[in-house]
């Protein structure tokens, strides 16, 4: 059929031409370049409310997205479009792609081996699965994490490759073994009558691809397919949405390439950029007025997209005025950017802005720390979204409770989350077993733990894990008297090292880089750590002989010093209370941020390594065209004041190094923004040493040369391996005889040459 032109008036309503042209858009394949800003989610939800009410049975409708939110918001709207009650929405599916394909085979599911009430396994799920199927293919879960394989079977799923796909295509040691680990683990999944999430997409794409009874009775039921955020699919998602439109030629699919950025996660973007090659005919329509920004950020976003390549032009306009002109800001360093959003901020509140309308967007969650911080100063309420505040994620608790233990061995809570945290075979059993020996002898639970192996609690390489926990915690919680102060964040990265929570295995995932991402942040808020007497203007402390200040004995300790750092870090994470009527700040990536929109916008750490990120190099073109696309997406979030920012130096792992800006910040025409260099207060932007004197004239790396033998008072002679010079300090890599290797801050590790 052919929709006429004269639609209900009604539903034409605020439309532009080209939003009016998608809606009546009548039979055959359609394009619709959804620019940021450009009332996509309308144009969808009139288009189905306008077949509605042109005849289209609503059964035949399925409109097809990525989030239960925008799915949900879909159908609110089209329920407003079509108020009738006459059944005139009856049988319309509006759904994610997942719980589309979970109905799929909740009907069809006996085709392809599962059985009525199958379950669908969430991430936890998915985790003690893969750790069965390790054991059953005899693969070490230290070797062969289950987070890594677990990316690696996702990866071939979205791929529509099967077990026995992979094991063919299997060319060397590592997917030998995971092809091992993804036949026990399918089998793992079949004994349960259950699928993952990827699951969902391969077992119907292989349905729609092989069974010809099955496609044509979808086929039949879906006649006019809708997909939102078409740049986003998958290859699985581009099979599944093809063969249900592949009859009717119905396919109706809106999004942008300029806004794909999520290839690490499998989307494919060819899929959109490709789309009148897979349906010949097919009519593209441009969005590109944008209701959402002013002319500077729009002007600025779109020169930044226009130097990629991989991209369908359209003209981004907007008719909202010129606007605020973008803010371009150099810092010295990661604070003073920090505190400079803040103002920004501030300023934006002053002039009636709510903080709820107001974001901060950084491109790694480790970025968030000191932004928390500069905010909670300023009494300027803040919310990590999609995420967790700093000090409240798993790996920086994992941590922290190590620190505590050092610091307080009889800290019980803190024992049991890291007994056996990284795994070391110390099961929940034999910790039970451990507690009531404990109970029963009247002990605490670290000195349990020491008599647990000679008491034949437990034996063998569990007494022997049990007992090599126990000497490690008190080594270092020995070594606390016999440091001093400076040696803080040596001694976070040494607890880091020794104990694996920094541990990177050969093919880590984005969330474990994540990870230990967060981990080095964890080790620069410890080197950015001051002693109230050392510095009387830091948080926490003063120069009244009060407060921390007034704990400390005439010569502190290095244990003195982590006892203050923990406490001012508790303290940190308590939030805020947050005003109901003002809201918060949202502080998030870039990639939680697609979608959203804000009156206000700062974009950090908008530096070379950072965004693009050092990982983009890699990929070639692709990698940067990727990073490019993040960047635009983060800058399109906002309304009317947009602030992107760089650091001269950042602190990385308790060292200062320094940073260039992005080369995506040279691409903003000057036209549209207004550059501040705070770097140009210091002269020649030279940065010195946090103690120059330290070595006196002699610089580290000759006093230190790499071969050279050193001595440390605590882990004796060692030869240096590598040697790399920041800001504020010069870290080397040493094999100490007795410890093993060790990477510690020279200026504060008290080395002399062996």
């Amino acid at each position: 059929m052919t929709l006429p032109a004269d639609i209900d008036p009604s539903l034409l309503d605020r439309l532009t031409d080209a939003q009016r042209e998608a809606v009546c858009h009548g039979e055959g394949p359609a394009l619709v370049l959804a620019g940021p800003g450009s009332g996509k989610t309308r144009v969808i939800t009139r288009r189905i409310a306008a077949l509605i009410e042109r005849g289209v049975p609503p059964w035949q409708i399925l409109a097809l997205t990525f989030t239960n939110k925008a799915a949900g918001e879909m159908r609110e709207r089209v329920s407003q479009l079509v108020a009738r009650e006459d059944g005139s929405r009856t049988g319309l599916v509006v759904s994610t792609f997942h719980s589309h394909c979970a109905a799929i085979l909740r009907r069809f599911g006996d085709r392809v081996g599962l059985q009525p009430g199958f379950s669908i396994y969430d991430a936890g799920d998915q985790k003690d699965a893969i750790k069965s199927a390790l054991e059953e293919a005899s693969l070490s879960s230290t070797q062969w994490t289950p987070a890594s394989v677990l990316a690696e079977i996702s990866d071939a799923k979205n791929k529509l490759r099967d077990a026995a796909a992979y094991l063919a295509e299997a060319n060397d040691f590592w997917t030998r073994s995971v092809a091992k680990a993804y036949k026990a683990y399918e089998e793992t999944l079949a004994r349960s009558n259950a699928v993952d999430f990827d699951d969902l997409l391969l077992k119907v794409a292989l349905l729609l691809r092989n069974d010809a009874e099955v496609r044509e009775t979808l086929q039949n039921r879906h006649r006019w397919v809708l997909v939102d955020e078409y740049q986003d699919t998958n290859h699985a998602q581009f099979v599944i949405a093809h063969a249900l439109a592949e009859r009717s030629r119905n396919l109706f699919v809106v999004g942008d390439p300029d806004q794909s950025i999520y290839g690490w996660r499998g989307a494919d973007i060819s899929n959109i950029l490709e789309f009148e090659e897979q349906f010949p005919g097919a009519r593209v329509i441009p969005l590109g007025e944008n209701f959402r920004s002013t002319s500077h950020i729009v002007a600025a976003s779109a020169a930044l997209i226009a130097h990629n390549r991989r991209r369908k032009h359209k003209e981004l306009t907007t008719g909202l005025g010129e606007g605020l002109p973008v803010r371009i800001l150099k810092a010295n360093d990661e604070h003073e950017e920090a505190d400079r959003v803040a103002d920004m901020l501030a300023e934006r509140a002053a002039a009636g802005v709510p903080w709820r309308s107001m974001a901060v967007l950084y491109r790694m969650n480790a970025l968030s720390r000191v932004v928390e911080d500069a905010l909670r100063r300023r009494n300027i309420p803040s919310t990590v979204a999609r995420g967790t505040a700093f000090y409240d994620r798993k790996e920086i608790k994992d941590a922290m409770a190590y620190l505590r233990v050092c610091a307080n061995p009889r800290d019980e809570v803190s024992l049991r989350r890291i007994i056996n945290t990284p795994a070391r075979g110390i099961g929940d059993t034999s910790v039970r077993k451990i507690e009531a020996y404990a109970v029963s002898n009247g002990l605490p639970l670290i000195s349990a733990f020491a008599q647990a192996a000679n008491a034949g609690i437990v034996s063998g390489k569990i007494g022997k894990a049990v007992d090599g926990f126990v000497a490690m915690v008190r080594d270092f919680a020995r070594s606390l008297d016999e440091r001093v102060p400076g040696d803080l964040a040596s001694f976070v990265s040494e607890v880091l090292e020794t104990s694996g929570l920094d541990k990177l295995d050969d093919h880590s995932t984005i969330d474990e880089r994540e990870r230990v991402a967060n981990l080095e942040e964890l080790v620069s808020a410890a080197a950015q750590f001051r002693l109230p007497d050392d510095d009387p203007t830091a948080d926490g402390g003063d120069d009244s002989g009060e407060g921390l200040g007034a704990q400390l004995p005439a010569q502190p300790t290095l244990g003195d010093a982590l006892r203050l750092w923990l406490e001012s870090v508790s303290l940190v994470a308590d939030a805020d209370a947050i005003d109901p009527e003002q809201g918060s700040v949202t502080l998030m990536t870039l990639h939680a941020a697609k979608g959203l929109e804000f009156d206000t916008v700062a974009v950090i750490g908008v530096e070379n390594g950072l965004l693009p990120h050092m990982r983009a190099a890699n990929e070639g073109e692709d990698g940067i065209e990727e990073e490019r696309r993040l960047l635009f997406v983060g800058m399109t979030r906002a309304e009317r004041q947009l602030q992107v920012s760089s650091a001269a130096v950042r602190t990385v792992r308790g060292v200062r190094q320094a940073s260039i800006e992005s080369e995506f910040l040279r691409e903003i025409p000057a036209a549209n923004c207004a550059r501040t260099d705070l770097t140009e207060r210091y002269a020649g932007g030279r940065i010195e040493y946090d103690d120059p004197d330290a070595f006196g004239d002699m610089d580290v790396g000759e006093m230190f040369p790499i071969g050279s033998m050193v001595r440390h008072p605590i882990f004796g002679i060692g030869k240096v391996e590598y040697l790399a010079r920041g800001f504020g300090g010069t870290r080397a890599r040493i094999a100490f005889r007795s410890v093993g290797l060790k990477t510690l801050i020279v200026e504060h590790a008290k080395l002399s040459r062996a």
